[in-house]
């Protein structure tokens, strides 16, 4: 009993230490030297069948703590082959932003949902591929916008709501991006991703209407304070997309989200540690460089409106 006892009072002691140290921990500056990495080819290219320029970024990575904005990458070859139909589409360099390389459609735009296109990107005497397929995406019936049920002590709050049914057939993924008053929604906790209705492969909503949590991530975040103003307020506009995207784009921009989303201060000790994330571009000489970043091409359908209150 002596013995349950004494081991008792260590353990309180030992963790009373630790957390001790902890709290100390995070009141003490570290300044840590951290070694320079090789820069790696980056490669942003997410096209869909807007009408409107589509464009592949190449850029390079950088420093840890360097806040420029990153290199682009000059002098590539860049083009989208269309495996299906056996077509091509060349990228042109922009002669005013360097990395940038552009495809202006003419009467009709990118691509064909089912199609599936193959990436070329030919830098420095290296090839660079990945390949993609165009999904489906519903289309949004309505926008509307309604009281919040959170709102306290008798303050309006306004949240807004998209209504789509996803099509029959499981495995659509989606990337839903909303813009409020001519700012994009652009936060990581902003970020909206659908597995079919839901969230996940897991949640048996192929057919269905997008679940509501989905149908109202068009709302702009915000915190339960008083002086806070409502996401919406009468006069406000949103404008919604909801974009085809591949099932390891969805897999992707979760991984980033992660990445990107965190608590910061004590809480960021439970946190998923920082990674790299996944890309589905590989470089076609396996002893060659190393290449990050994604390729997708989506199909696109959207909608807006403007909060009037009746």
């Amino acid at each position: 009993m002596k013995f349950t006892k004494y081991n008792h009072l260590i353990s309180k002691a030992v963790f009373t230490m630790a957390v001790g140290v902890v709290f100390f921990s995070c009141e003490t500056v570290i300044n840590p030297t951290l070694q320079n990495a090789s820069p790696v080819l980056v490669v942003d290219a997410w096209i869909n069948d807007k009408l409107e320029k589509q464009t592949v970024l190449l850029t390079q990575t950088q420093s840890y703590f360097d806040s420029s904005q990153p290199t682009g990458v000059s002098g590539a070859a860049v083009a989208i082959q269309d495996l299906t139909e056996g077509k091509q589409y060349s990228f042109v360099e922009s002669s005013t932003k360097k990395g940038s390389y552009e495809w202006t459609p003419g009467a009709s735009s990118f691509g064909k949902v089912g199609n599936t296109y193959k990436l070329i990107v030919t830098v420095n005497g290296e090839q660079f591929e990945s390949t993609t397929r165009m999904g489906r995406v519903p289309q949004i019936d309505s926008i509307t916008f309604s009281k919040d049920v959170r709102s306290v002590d008798g303050k309006e709050r306004y949240q807004g709501e998209f209504w789509a049914v996803d099509p029959i057939g499981p495995g659509d993924t989606y990337w839903i991006r909303a813009t409020k008053n001519d700012t994009l929604l652009n936060k990581p906790s902003e970020q909206n991703l659908a597995y079919d209705g839901g969230f996940s492969a897991g949640s048996d909503t192929d057919g269905v209407e997008f679940l509501p949590p989905i149908r109202r991530g068009i709302t702009p975040n915000y915190s339960e304070k008083k002086s806070d103003p409502s996401p919406y307020w009468p006069g406000d506009s949103v404008y919604v997309e909801i974009h085809s995207i591949s099932l390891a784009a969805f897999n992707y921009l979760n991984e980033v989200i992660v990445q990107t989303d965190r608590p910061g201060g004590f809480q960021e000790l439970f946190s998923r540690p920082l990674a790299n994330v996944s890309t589905n571009i590989k470089n076609v000489n396996p002893k060659g460089s190393t290449v990050v970043g994604f390729f997708n091409v989506g199909a696109v359908s959207g909608r807006g409106a403007k909060f009037i209150k009746k």
